[in-house]
């Protein structure tokens, strides 16, 4: 009997290390993937059209929004992001685990949505060490890294509906719990309870 795939919502501040972890967890599976954006952005030089997004015009994204196509989208700077649901859907569907990498905001949508998402919560061991990482990855003004900083502070604030909380102090520790969350999971007695009806 396939086991449905299980959508798992991560998410944290900018420079919390989410992606590195997920990447790490997953590393030669087939069975986990992550989620493919739509956007109404223009494709950047190198961008390929369902490899780093799907890229649509606006009037389709608002009519993915009115028929109810996307399970969870914000607009920044002027362009619309968000989840397609049948690409979740089917990927979960075929036995794949889906992740979404998405902010606080979207995960309170997709958990309206879909309530059995598995949501985590990445931080880093302190603000300060954020703050570290920021200035290392030498890709934000510092006013840019004092804006993260405190959309991390409203974050947190923010993160009280998420059911897990990894601390990524080292990515192979943080990787680890990650994988212990899902292995969790799938042991929980509603994953399970077919083994028992179909004794």
């Amino acid at each position: 009997m396939q086991t449905k795939g299980r959508l798992i919502v991560i998410s944290g501040p900018s420079g919390a290390g989410k992606s590195t972890i997920v990447f790490k967890a997953i590393e030669g599976r087939d069975d986990m993937c992550f989620s493919t954006s739509v956007t109404s952005r223009s494709p950047r030089p190198g961008e390929v059209d369902g490899r780093e997004y799907f890229f649509i015009d606006r009037e389709r994204f608002q009519q993915m929004i009115a028929d109810d196509e996307l399970l969870e989208h914000a607009e920044y700077v002027g362009n619309y992001y968000g989840t397609p649901r049948k690409f979740v859907e089917d990927k979960l569907a075929a036995g794949v685990s889906v992740f979404l990498d998405i902010e606080v905001q979207g995960a309170r949508q997709v958990s309206e949505k879909m309530p059995e998402a598995i949501k985590i919560f990445v931080i880093t061991p302190s603000l300060e060490e954020l703050r570290r990482r920021l200035v290392k990855r030498g890709t934000d003004s510092p006013e840019a890294i004092e804006g993260r900083l405190r959309r991390a502070r409203e974050e947190y604030a923010e993160a009280d509906f998420y059911d897990y909380i990894i601390v990524n102090d080292k990515v192979e520790v943080a990787a680890a719990e990650l994988q212990a969350i899902l292995t969790a999971e799938n042991c929980k007695y509603s994953s399970r309870k077919h083994w028992l009806e179909n004794a």
